[in-house]
């Protein structure tokens, strides 16, 4: 969700900081953009697909996703010259750290867990289980890096809440810096005339 608000409000001033200055948006020129693609079929295998996640262990779906995590560092290294992606690979270093650490998923305490959802649901809960797509269920006290996890959420009034994670905050920085902040490309003094 944080991510995704991100992506939105970073092409919105983007786009409109070219439209200000009559300048021609330039989207990131990303290199090696398939580590992405190649980073989010294994998550999305194991996370969303019922036939596939009912089939794979918990402990393969978590090496699956530390792979992932890999993946994607790798992709923000490659990429690390451009704008705001060292933010985001800041971002995906704290995830990676408290995932591997946590066995392969993203820890959330019962406290957290019960903001999302009714206490009586995140009691039927084991510690230790999944909890949602990408999280497991674990106390603080048990938690490996639980600065890192899942624990911040939006404030009570807001419409949609979801837990997430300092990680998470620095990888939004990352993207809305990468998508609002490229360098526009100046349309010639001519074509400003005829159009």
């Amino acid at each position: 969700m944080i991510l995704l608000a991100a992506i939105a409000c970073g092409l919105v001033i983007g786009l409109g900081r070219a439209w200000l200055y009559r300048q021609q948006y330039q989207p990131p020129s990303l290199k090696y953009l398939w580590l992405v693609f190649v980073a989010f079929l294994p998550q999305f295998a194991v996370l969303y697909l019922p036939d596939i996640r009912g089939q794979v262990s918990d402990a393969v779906a978590g090496s699956l996703l530390i792979a992932s995590q890999i993946l994607l560092l790798g992709f923000a290294w490659l990429n690390r010259g451009l704008p705001g992606m060292k933010i985001l690979l800041i971002g995906a270093a704290l995830n990676f750290t408290v995932m591997a650490a946590n066995g392969g998923f993203m820890p959330i305490s019962p406290q957290t867990a019960s903001r999302l959802v009714p206490e009586e649901a995140v009691a039927d809960i084991p510690v230790g289980e999944r909890f949602g797509t990408k999280d497991i269920l674990l106390p603080a006290e048990d938690t490996r890096f639980e600065l890192l996890a899942d624990r911040f959420l939006p404030p009570v009034w807001f419409p949609y809440q979801v837990a997430f994670s300092l990680g998470d905050v620095f990888l939004a920085i990352g993207v809305f810096r990468l998508l609002a902040g490229q360098p526009a490309i100046a349309i010639p003094f001519t074509k400003r005339i005829t159009t």
